[in-house]
């Protein structure tokens, strides 16, 4: 399938702030389920680093504007070629070892009731049968947490939404995780973009969604939101240990000002 995308990310300052200094993680990954055609990344008076590619495969750039910075509008458009893999990362070149993904964060460490959701959900599969396990608890958490926008936030761990039994991706990605990890799964948080969901309706176009490590097949993607793994819908821009790790954009801003924020994407399909 071939996916244009269209993202833009506005920034705007009560007061004008003295320097901004982002990381921005918004370049396709390179692996066999994807082919970038042209992509561009702009910030219009920002000075952009050489980009470089960190230990977990990911292209990263750092952008910059120094002044009276009222505003920072971020640029992001292009096309990219997808196959589907069914949801595994094949061909994809890093260095971290996926032990390193058994480590929790606050957003990511499971309570007892992720445990027991864990524990309930791989009951009777045997331990070399990691990735019907895996499969199974995609499955606990889809049905643990209902799709629900609004009624959690940025900061709102696995635990939490559990607890609520409501969340959006983010939280699905993050139960999973922690579901994974206390089976002795490794587990990491991936952004990106989804054309639409499994059953064709339009999607919110920034998405996250859970890889997990199972030998003999190495990363595979679980979206536990859509039921589903990651195929030819699907852009994977980069991963991290949890939602804060893998944000396309992380950064710091030097005076003191509120800050608005208003993002907008878009992901249409290409007539090949």
């Amino acid at each position: 399938m071939r996916l244009t995308v269209s993202h833009v990310t506005r920034y705007r300052y009560a007061t004008p702030i003295r320097q901004v200094v982002q990381s921005h993680r918004l370049t396709p990954s390179r692996f066999a389920g994807q082919r970038t055609l042209d992509w561009k990344v702009e910030v219009e008076g920002g000075r952009f680093s050489q980009p470089f590619t960190d230990g977990a495969g990911d292209t990263i750039r750092t952008m910059s504007m120094h002044g009276a910075v009222e505003a920072v509008d971020i640029h992001v458009t292009g096309t990219v070629d997808t196959v589907d893999l069914v949801g595994v990362l094949k061909d994809h070149r890093e260095c971290i070892a996926p032990g390193v993904y058994l480590r929790t964060t606050r957003a990511t460490r499971p309570d007892a009731a992720l445990r027991k959701l864990a524990a309930k959900a791989v009951s009777g599969i045997p331990e070399t049968a990691r990735l019907d396990r895996a499969h199974a608890m995609a499955a606990a958490v889809a049905d643990g947490i209902v799709y629900a926008p609004g009624e959690t936030h940025a900061h709102t761990t696995a635990a939490e939404a559990l607890a609520l039994a409501l969340g959006v991706c983010q939280d699905h990605t993050h139960a999973l995780i922690a579901c994974a990890v206390s089976v002795g799964i490794p587990g990491r948080y991936v952004s990106g973009y989804l054309f639409a969901s499994a059953d064709g309706v339009a999607h919110e176009a920034s998405h996250a969604w859970a890889e997990l490590h199972i030998e003999g097949l190495g990363w595979v993607g679980f979206d536990a939101a859509n039921r589903c793994s990651p195929d030819e819908r699907y852009i994977r821009l980069g991963s991290g240990i949890d939602s804060v790790a893998a944000a396309p954009i992380r950064g710091v801003s030097f005076g003191r000002a509120n800050e608005d924020l208003d993002v907008t994407v878009a992901v249409t399909a290409v007539q090949q």
